[in-house]
């Protein structure tokens, strides 16, 4: 490292005195102390942001409950206090997008007595300046919201709130610390009595220069002052912060580097002139760091300097009485001499105050003193600088170190070569990082402005957002009145006289019980529900003796297959059956077939369906109202396979529930939550009129996907339910299934995002093609986005996708309206079972019943939160009922399997239809 004493110094090239050079050596600092800086920074920032840290940092990492930076489109009138020094500002800022800021600004005096005296004799000073820059402008009627800039250490609770922990800057007013700045800043308007505010936020001044610099470069994200005194904030990621809860987005914090080292850490790079600085301060011990960089004390180094080698005999040749004056060497001073060249009129300029006439090499000397001062100072910024830059590339890999600073103060805007020295040592201390400087114009004023902006732009978004997803919020009452009107259409479609026109169709399945476990024997499944179809061979043994073991392989239906003639797709079917039976051994076997059909049937007997109508983008011709296990043995005789015989058809939601049942014989309920959803039950058969027969128990396939078909849910129906459910294949039908399953949860999701971005709340107001085509947010993304493994990193990856450019704001709104709709769809799905369950309960005469639900689908088991939204509302609104839930691996095609295998070991005589 060059010494600033040794080489080049303006225009002269001359060795200063070794003598001289020595008492400078302390200030000069090798690379490898800045990296030791630097990295016991990062440690107390670390240990900062932790609640019980095995070590207290001297670092505060105060949260500033500023969760978001300017994104452009802030506007209005604002008043801003900026208290932090002597003097103090009172500011009227216009935020504009046509015109940008303006400002109109006065400075007041705040003397020495006022500084020193009492708290409420400050504030109420404040409150009457504040009065008279109000009054003289015409502007007392007006109540306009207030941003306070408050430069010294606080801790905030929430953003118009902070609790004074010390005083800085020469400031003692008592009464003060440990209190709520903002209240006492209220308390004394309201003294005053003659005008309103409306305090929004207050800021310290570090955060103002972050968010000024924000206003012009979104990517701005820490703020640094370096003039009377130093500090530094930035924004962390909210998971980091163990005093908050909460763990998505961005909070900035107020580092409060000035006291970093207070615990002696520093003490080998502390020279003999900081500790005389520091022993005649007002806080002695305290603000270490901020006193080796600061302005208020960079030229009080400097005078104990020049004080020791005037006393040596090294400057000047005679004594320099005025020097001995505390606080008479300033930091204007200290720059005006370092970017002083020959003939050094500056130089004498600022010594001729003190009655010194110096000679050429005075002029040096002191150049140099001040040089390696100054330069002192950049550096050791520069290693605390280097420490944040590096927190935040480990934090946001994907900035790929890019790091915009936005600073403010005198030691850095007067002193041109602070902030070359600053650059120079960052590229050493921080190689991987790309770390960019914006220079604050009225940084703390402006930036108060814009926080102040900020917070009324996502109070009015917050607003908005609230009123948009509110008709998706579902309260208990809400989920009692849909779990009642469920329990009604169940009746509705028991009886005989209504069920033809009933919602919820409570179709017999003729399954009259559930596995008992002596099921044995080879059978065959089909599993047919989407444009992927199974086919398996279930082999049942004794559950003592190995259960259920299965081989399967899975066939793809074209489009072409799916929506043409009902022949070309049961041919097709029996094709993929033979192609198995011939790779597995089982031609020439016959055996028994279980045929889980996942579309709404009609069932006349355990074998035989009718199909009701198609659903899942089916549209087969000639096989609506027609037996579907009729159609699979015409083809099967077609094509000459007779080495199966079909015994039972079963829905997907009954093989669920048979799956599970065989595991845990308390199953007696199939729920499917995927792609679409249904529920099947044991119901008791005195309550099926449509079946002679009134002893036992029958399945019901309740169908439920239809209920509110007959407008009964229309008022918890959302605007964007229904326009969903006008651009899909089947407008007004399904309308519980619509609100409920995978199939159009996504959908959804997209509607209102594409509705929060109309009003400029997302994505800047831009509606990227991807996010303006249906079907292009599918409902795993819900289940991504949602992930509490998965950062807002990867949602905005899952964004980025979808051609959005967003901010962290966006992801965290896109998360919370991910989980409002999958919570919605949950708790509804909650009610029905609610429903069932209630029913089972009461038909069995019980005060408490124990039940199990078979559930299987992609959304039940892939979404992080749907399952335990579920079950916890199930409890709620079935208190009488203790229900457990077993999710199925292989329900429908085990299932299928299992009710062969029941009906194969059942030898009662069916029903036969009334």
């Amino acid at each position: 490292m060059e010494n600033p004493g040794a080489g080049s110094v303006g225009n002269v090239h001359r060795p200063a005195n070794e003598e001289v050079q020595r008492c400078l050596q302390p200030f000069s600092l090798s690379i490898g102390q800045l990296e030791k800086v630097r990295d016991l920074m990062l440690g107390n920032m670390e240990r900062g942001l932790q609640v019980n840290p095995e070590k207290q940092s001297t670092l505060k990492m105060l949260p500033t409950y500023v969760r978001s930076t300017p994104d452009g489109t802030e506007c209005g009138d604002f008043m801003v206090l900026d208290l932090g020094g002597s003097k103090f500002r009172i500011l009227k800022v216009k935020l504009s997008r046509a015109s940008g800021v303006e400002m109109d600004n006065e400075e007041f005096d705040i003397s020495e007595e006022i500084r020193t005296g009492t708290g409420e004799r400050l504030f109420d000073h404040v409150a009457d300046c504040l009065g008279r820059f109000l009054q003289h402008r015409n502007l007392s009627e007006s109540v306009f919201p207030l941003g306070f800039t408050f430069s010294f250490p606080c801790v905030q609770s929430q953003l118009d709130k902070s609790v004074l922990i010390s005083w800085t800057k020469g400031f003692c007013c008592s009464g003060v610390e440990g209190k709520d700045v903002v209240q006492l800043l209220k308390d004394a308007i309201q003294r005053r009595g003659d005008y309103k505010v409306d305090v929004i936020a207050i800021v310290n001044d570090t955060v103002g220069t972050m968010m000024s610099c924000g206003y012009k470069d979104h990517s701005c994200e820490v703020g640094f002052i370096v003039g009377t005194g130093t500090n530094v904030c930035y924004m962390e990621e909210m998971g980091n912060v163990e005093a908050l809860e909460g763990d998505e987005g961005t909070m900035c914090i107020n580092i409060e580097w000035g006291g970093f080292g207070d615990d002696g850490t520093l003490n080998d790079i502390v020279t003999e002139y900081d500790s005389q600085v520091d022993q005649t301060s007002r806080v002695p011990g305290r603000q270490r760091f901020g006193k080796m960089i600061g302005g208020m004390y960079m030229g009080e180094i400097v005078r104990h300097v020049l004080v020791k080698l005037t006393n040596q005999g090294l400057l000047f040749g005679v004594s320099a009485l005025k020097l001995l004056n505390k606080a008479t060497f300033g930091m204007k001073d200290v720059s005006d001499i370092e970017n002083d060249n020959f003939p050094f009129e500056k130089t004498k300029s600022v010594l001729a105050v003190f009655g010194l006439k110096p000679n050429e090499e005075d002029c040096v000397r002191v150049k140099c003193v001040c040089c390696a001062v100054s330069l002192r100072s950049a550096r050791l910024c520069a290693a605390g600088l280097s420490a944040v830059a590096n927190r935040i590339k480990n934090n946001r890999p994907h900035h790929l170190g890019r790091v915009t600073v936005g600073v403010a103060g005198s030691v850095y805007k007067t002193n041109p070569k602070f902030g070359e020295h600053l650059n120079e040592a960052l590229k050493e201390l921080a190689p991987g990082c790309q770390i960019k400087f914006l220079v604050s114009e009225d940084g703390s004023g402006k930036g108060t402005a814009i926080v102040t902006a900020v917070a009324q732009r996502l109070a009015t978004q917050r607003k908005h957002i609230n009123e948009i997803l509110a008709p998706f919020l579902m309260s208990l009452a809400k989920l009692k009145e849909v779990q009642s009107r469920m329990r009604n259409e169940m009746e509705i479609g028991l009886h005989k006289q209504t069920q033809p026109g009933a919602t919820v169709k409570m179709l017999p399945t003729y399954v009259r019980a559930t596995p008992d476990g002596t099921e044995v024997g080879e059978f065959i499944a089909l599993d047919l529900g989407g444009t992927n179809f199974r086919v398996l061979c279930v082999n049942v043994g004794l559950k003592n003796e190995g259960g259920v073991q299965m081989k399967s392989k899975t066939f793809t239906l074209p489009t072409e297959v799916i929506q043409g003639t009902g022949e070309g797709l049961f041919d097709h079917i029996v094709d993929c059956i033979t192609e198995f039976q011939k790779e597995n051994g089982l031609l020439g076997k016959k055996l028994p077939l279980g045929f889980t059909f996942s579309f709404p049937c009609k069932q006349t007997s355990l074998d035989q369906g009718i199909l009701i109508s198609w659903t899942k983008g089916f549209s087969a011709s000639g096989c609506v109202g027609e037996d579907v296990v009729r159609l699979l043995r015409e083809a099967a005789n077609r094509k000459n396979n007779h080495d199966f015989r079909v015994v039972a058809l079963v829905n997907d939601t009954v093989g669920t529930m048979m799956s599970c049942g065989y595991d845990d014989t308390a199953c007696e309920i199939g729920l499917i939550v995927g792609t679409g959803t249904n529920a099947c039950y044991m119901e008791e058969m005195r309550n099926v009129e449509v079946l002679e027969g009134g002893e036992g128990r029958m399945c019901i396939n309740m169908e439920w996907g239809a209920f509110g078909d007959n407008g009964c849910l229309d008022d918890i129906t959302t605007s964007f339910d229904n326009d969903v459910d006008k651009f899909s294949i089947n407008p007004g039908k399904q309308r519980y299934e619509k609100m409920i399953s995978g199939m159009y949860l996504g959908e959804i999701v997209r509607q209102v995002l594409i509705e929060l971005t109309k009003d400029r709340i997302l994505f800047r107001g831009k509606i990227s093609e991807q996010l303006n085509t249906r079907g292009l947010f599918p409902t795993k993304y819900l289940s991504q986005i949602e992930s509490d493994s998965l950062g807002l990193l990867q949602v905005r990856s899952i964004l980025t996708k979808l051609g959005l450019n967003s901010t962290c704001d966006d992801t965290l709104i896109v998360k919370e309206v991910c989980t409002v709709v999958a919570k919605r769809a949950a708790q509804v799905c909650a009610s029905g079972i609610a429903a069932v369950v209630e029913k089972m309960r009461e038909n069995r005469g019980l005060d408490h019943l124990k039940i199990t639900v078979g559930v299987d689908g992609t959304l039940y088991k892939l979404h992080p939160h749907f399952a335990g939204v579920l079950q916890k509302t199930v409890k709620l609104l079935a208190p009488q009922c203790d229900v457990s839930f077993h999710q199925s691996e292989d329900g429908s095609g085990k299932g299928a399997g299992l009710i062969t295998a029941v009906a194969c070991r059942v030898s009662d005589a069916e029903p036969r239809a009334a």
